[in-house]
């Protein structure tokens, strides 16, 4: 038999900083949009607070489940299909 080593990098999630990377990203991008769009000095401290906490909150929802954002778009996209209750015609 024979036996083909998958190597872990393939396997891991892309994280940065320990979050999601799309999501970190976009976190960020929001962030720099409100610091720098204020031209205030509270702007630029209110966008780096909202990174801050939103980098803690990607990082402990990456703890739980790294693909966790993927795995809910799913679930929101299927929803349509796959009812969560049980249908009119069961028993």
């Amino acid at each position: 038999m024979r036996r083909i080593p998958i190597h872990q990098s393939l396997l891991r999630p892309a994280l940065i900083l320990g979050a999601e990377r799309d999501l970190l990203l976009c976190s960020g991008l929001l962030a720099l949009l409100v610091g720098v769009g204020g031209f205030t000095l509270y702007s630029a401290l209110a966008g780096f607070l909202f990174w801050v906490a939103a980098s803690f909150v990607l990082r402990r929802m990456a703890k739980h489940d790294p693909v966790m954002s993927k795995v809910w778009l799913r679930h929101v996209r299927q929803q349509e299909f796959y009812p969560a209750r049980s249908t009119f015609w069961r028993l």
